[in-house]
């Protein structure tokens, strides 16, 4: 018998969002509400530098759901609607809206507040805790809008990190004739996904559109009649200082969990996240929480890591709304954290740790450049194929790739891990075949090869 609950849902980005419609789907008798502090229902986060650069036309675009959809699905949307406290013991929530202060009791609780932007100590980045004119963060539609209106002023920017987001922003610079610098604090671009040697093979390929400081620190900002002028940045190993001609400058140093004063009580895991388990519970009974406010476990090294893509944010709502409804449903024993992304024309995507993160780890690898089609057939493309594996299990446990249909490679690739395949039973995996489609012998079929080979070597 499916009783009705009163389920509360504080955000309404892609988690909180996703768990409201899942949970109407599980439980058509119970009352869903939503609380989102800010003016939009969901919008896709991932499509603001898409809007920047005009390939999305207009912000609304960006709207996945408007509030007549949510009146017709039976969800209750309130927005500009901030919770100020929670009482978990008694199962209430406090609200103000338009002023009011108002209080709602609930059954089950889904908090998904998401993160906020990870601003670096700059000198004269800021005043009286405003960022400086033409200094901006890239994580909100506002904040979209602000840099889309300013940008027609500017015609030097600089990105401060080179994660997807900083390159992806980078590439919507300068498709709207920009002169773009980005400045990277580690020693290679997109750190957190890729080894230097394939990060080092990106960085090649992206050299003839933009200007990459490796192995920098931003330091200070020269501001000029109010507006941001310069950007002086430290060599890290130099420590020389050089400086930058900067009329915008963007922020994209990652997030940290938004973990409001409300939230105390719930226990907080060792990144700054709200510790969930497979069912999406909290540490309080009948309290859940999806999304960048929460932290997780990774899938081969089972270590706590912060939620950040888009993808799995929307897998924990599906998780919290079916189980606050009262069903019964669990995420993997770990997340495989497969991404992918494409910036001047280059595809990239990744699945699992890089072998920064697997020090501990006897690791085996291979990397292979290929073509897309067969060697005869005109219009193949290069591609790359970096896969690893545990020496002792022989185990894939990571891959990377750069070039045409990388994500569907690495998709390939996140299955195999997932299903703890080792390397040689996935290098006889079956592919399609056909000359303007694919190789007899696809890139990540003879990437496996060299591996089994060097386990045979060492044997």
């Amino acid at each position: 018998m499916i009783e009705k609950k009163e389920i509360i849902i504080i955000g309404c980005g892609a988690g909180g969002s996703t768990s409201a419609q899942f949970a109407r789907k599980a439980n058509r008798k119970s009352s869903v509400t939503i609380f989102e502090k800010d003016k939009y229902p969901q919008y896709s986060k991932c499509g603001l530098p898409y809007f920047i650069s005009g390939k999305i036309k207009h912000y609304n675009d960006l709207i996945e759901f408007n509030e007549n959809w949510y009146n017709k699905a039976n969800i209750e949307l309130n927005l500009n609607s901030e919770i100020t406290d929670a009482d978990f013991e008694n199962k209430i929530i406090y609200v103000k809206k338009n002023n009011k202060l108002l209080q709602k009791k609930y059954d089950k609780l889904i908090i998904a507040t998401g993160s906020i932007p990870n601003v670096p100590q700059i000198k004269k980045i800021s005043k009286d805790n405003h960022l400086n004119d033409g200094i901006f963060v890239i994580r909100t539609l506002d904040d979209a809008k602000k840099i889309d209106k300013y940008i027609k002023k500017g015609k030097n920017a600089t990105i401060i990190g080179a994660g997807l987001i900083g390159l992806e922003m980078a590439d919507s610079l300068f498709k709207k004739g920009m002169k773009v610098n980005i400045i990277e604090y580690l020693p290679h671009i997109l750190p957190k996904i890729f080894d230097e040697d394939l990060s080092k093979l990106i960085k090649e390929k992206i050299n003839g559109y933009i200007t990459i400081f490796t192995n920098y620190l931003a330091k200070e900002i020269e501001i000029v009649d109010g507006k941001i002028n310069k950007l002086y940045i430290k060599n890290n190993e130099n420590s020389k200082i050089i400086d930058i001609k900067t009329d915008t400058l963007i922020i994209a140093t990652g997030t940290k969990p938004l973990i409001p004063t409300f939230c105390k009580g719930l226990k907080i895991g060792k990144t700054g996240g709200i510790v969930v388990n497979n069912k999406c519970e909290t540490s309080f009974k009948d309290v859940y929480a999806v999304g960048d406010c929460t932290e997780y476990k990774e899938f081969i090294t089972k270590k706590s890591i912060n939620i950040g893509l888009g993808s799995i944010v929307v897998r924990q709502g599906i998780t919290a709304g079916i189980n606050a409804s009262g069903g019964n449903y669990e995420l993997p024993d770990g997340l495989l954290q497969t991404s992918t992304s494409e910036f001047f024309n280059i595809e990239v995507a990744a699945v699992g740790p890089s072998n920064e993160y697997l020090k501990n780890t006897s690791i085996i690898n291979a990397k292979y450049n290929g073509n897309s089609l067969p060697s005869y057939f005109p219009g193949g493309k290069d591609i790359t194929i970096k896969i690893s594996v545990n020496e002792k299990t022989q185990e894939i446990i990571s891959g990377q790739a750069i070039g045409d249909k990388a994500a569907q490679r690495i998709n390939t690739i996140a299955c195999a891990i997932f299903n703890k395949m080792k390397i040689e039973q996935f290098g006889k995996l079956e592919t399609a075949y056909a000359p303007p489609i694919s190789p007899t012998l696809d890139a990540t079929k003879l990437t496996c090869d060299i591996i089994v080979k060097k386990i045979n070597r060492n044997q």
